[in-house]
């Protein structure tokens, strides 16, 4: 079986120590199955979360905290 190469989203360079690689984010294709998306990790902290994510993920937290209905 061949090694993945792995390159960091932040810095573009390849991450050659598997213990260093950090998996950060799925991206969806287009026409079939996505990647995922490495960083190195002195440098996982330092992307940006996806603006859509974060509206999802903000939008189940008020729900859970101010439950409609009941």
């Amino acid at each position: 079986m061949t090694p993945h190469l792995r390159v960091c989203r932040q810095c573009d360079e390849p991450i050659t120590d598997p213990d260093d690689a950090v998996l950060v984010a799925q991206e969806a294709g287009n026409s079939g199955p996505g990647w995922n998306v490495w960083a190195h990790r002195a440098h996982a902290d330092r992307l940006e979360m996806h603006p859509v994510a974060v509206r999802v993920l903000a939008r189940i937290l008020l729900v859970r905290v101010f439950p409609q209905g009941g």
